[in-house]
């Protein structure tokens, strides 16, 4: 049945991600608002569902391993596999704005949660732990991040997607609400077969967190951008991975850390700098190569790169 669950999980994402991605498009055209826009907000927090839900449920019966692990995890999914099997796919355009202002945001998360948890290496006594009052903080980072979004959405009328096909209000809300369905149902059913597979292993939480549930999780993710891509829509591609790495970060751990703290236990100095480095190497790629463009052979690079970390986490489990 685990196996079952795995290949039912993805059929349920793929057709998720198809609806998702033309309805919040057609809603973008009818509104005025950018594709990048939809993307980091409608698309990334509706495909961020499963690792909050996860990570508060994990938080809640006391797996902080579990859901720490699948934050770090699936933003480091996120960048490295998913820009970069999207750039093989087909080679995505940054926009200067985004490169300027939005990608930073998510080395600046990256860099927050480094610091958090390298406690005892700053001279925090209290240990590597994130405290209510770490949770707090990350809430508000979220708020300034949406505040500015929003303030995005109000001036990115003359941005929007032209070429999107006109779709009535209803049914692109209807897409919209369905596709998400399909993936927070699809990313949970891969989850239980995979983490069943993996618990029978004998491999811990955090490990667990930090591939089988982190890439499980993120497969919304990366249909998303695939399928954004393939029809164009290069905007909501970019926009769905910085949006859901902000999202993980300041939101789903921000809260999961104020309804219980959460030890950081086997998620390593190593696994945060390997967020950090792979966040920074996105910017690089973004803003000094290629005009602007993550082309196919730095998305073989980066998806070279995420398996090598899925290798080393595997020979040292």
């Amino acid at each position: 049945m685990d196996y079952i669950w795995l290949v039912a999980g993805l059929v349920l994402i793929l057709l998720g991600a198809n609806m998702l991605t033309d309805g919040a498009s057609a809603l973008a055209r009818r509104w005025g608002v950018s594709d990048l826009v939809i993307g980091l907000t409608v698309v990334a927090f509706g495909t961020s569902a499963p690792e909050l839900v996860i990570s508060l449920m994990s938080a809640v019966e006391g797996h902080a391993e579990l859901a720490v692990g699948n934050v770090v995890g699936s933003n480091i999914f996120n960048v490295l596999a998913i820009v970069g099997i999207t750039a093989l796919v087909r080679p995505i355009p940054v926009q200067r704005s985004v490169i300027g202002v939005d990608i930073p945001m998510v080395v600046l998360s990256a860099l927050v949660l480094l610091a958090l948890g390298c406690g005892p290496w700053l001279g925090d006594g209290d240990g590597r732990v994130l405290w209510r009052a770490d949770g707090i903080v990350l809430l508000m980072f979220f708020a300034i991040f949406m505040r500015y979004t929003f303030a995005q959405a109000k001036t990115g009328a003359a941005e929007a997607d032209t070429a999107v096909k006109p779709m009535p209000v209803v049914r692109s809300l209807l897409w919209v609400v369905l596709g998400l369905a399909g993936l927070v149902a699809g990313g949970d059913r891969f989850v239980a077969g995979a983490s069943a597979i993996a618990s029978a292993l004998g491999v811990s939480d955090a490990v667990i967190g930090l591939t089988v549930v982190a890439a499980g999780t993120s497969l919304p993710e990366l249909a998303t951008s695939v399928v954004s891509a393939v029809k164009g829509k290069p905007g909501i591609a970019i926009g769905n991975v910085i949006g859901s790495n902000i999202f993980n970060i300041f939101m789903v751990l921000g809260l999961s850390a104020t309804v219980r703290p959460l030890p950081f236990g086997d998620i390593g100095p190593v696994d945060l700098l390997v967020l950090t480095a792979a966040c920074v190497a996105f910017w690089i790629v973004a803003r000094f190569f290629k005009s602007c463009t993550v082309s196919r052979a730095e998305g073989a690079v980066m998806a070279s790169a995420y398996v090598a970390y899925t290798a080393w986490l595997v020979i040292n489990a």
